[in-house]
């Protein structure tokens, strides 16, 4: 178990799936912990009492991360209510599928807000308060290695985005002892995309394992990351995804 004890975290998209998971996770490791939510307040009351359980403080923050105030806020938020902040988590995320010639503009121009611009506005500002030190975890998806089906060119081109915002990411704060890192998980059970829906079969065959994943497998890899253990990984890309991109 990573020791967080004296952490801060904000999580963006905590409130339920993998990012329930790490906020909790990273609270069962002792860290306080601030997480974004859209609108799903009953979710976001429910991951809130589980942080408190495992005796940590626990700051719900509406917010849309396809909103630049609403992210740079967040971020201000969490550091003015907690005190500081060590770990950003950028999990905020949705789905755009479909054929390709039906993708909007205004398809396009959301995935490109929450997936890539959320992510930068908020690593941009968490790293203005960060003490040396600090860590940027951001949440790709297994399809920005692996693409075995049609329909999802403009989440895959956004989640790949991630890979190159890291390296940068790395670069820039790697002075500063700041680590920056990618997790892609695979096909995980979530409300998003559970376990028992008409895609499931599909996705668990291409995996190695031959099933979805948990949240919590997810989160454990953002907790070492976020924890002393992971203080020398930097610039780095993690398929947690059960041998998807294998």
């Amino acid at each position: 178990m990573s020791d967080l004890s004296g952490k801060v975290a904000l999580v963006t998209g905590g409130s339920r799936g993998i990012g329930a998971a790490i906020a909790t996770r990273l609270a069962r490791g002792g860290a306080d912990v601030a997480f974004t939510y859209r609108s799903a307040t009953r979710k976001a009351d429910e991951t809130a009492d589980r942080i408190r359980a495992e005796g940590q403080k626990a700051l719900p923050i509406e917010a849309d991360s396809a909103d630049p105030q609403a992210v740079t806020g967040s971020v201000a938020t969490a550091v003015q209510a907690l005190g500081r902040l060590d770990i950003l988590v950028a999990n905020a995320g949705i789905f755009p599928n479909g054929p390709l010639a039906e993708v909007t503009l205004n398809d396009v121009d959301q995935a490109l807000a929450v997936h890539v611009r959320g992510v930068f506005l908020a690593a941009q500002a968490a790293a203005t308060h960060m003490p040396d030190g600090g860590r940027i975890i951001s949440i790709g998806s297994c399809y920005a290695e692996r693409v075995p089906t049609a329909g999802v060119t403009l989440y895959s081109m956004t989640k790949s985005a991630l890979t190159g915002l890291t390296k940068g990411l790395a670069r820039d704060l790697g002075p500063r002892g700041i680590t920056a890192n990618v997790v892609h998980p695979g096909p995980t059970d979530t409300e998003m995309n559970p376990a028992d829906s008409p895609e499931a079969a599909e996705e668990r065959a291409y995996t190695a394992l031959g099933r979805y994943g948990t949240g919590d497998d997810v989160a454990g890899m953002v907790a070492f990351l976020a924890g002393g253990d992971g203080a020398w990984v930097t610039g780095a890309s993690f398929a947690v995804d059960g041998g998807y991109a294998a």
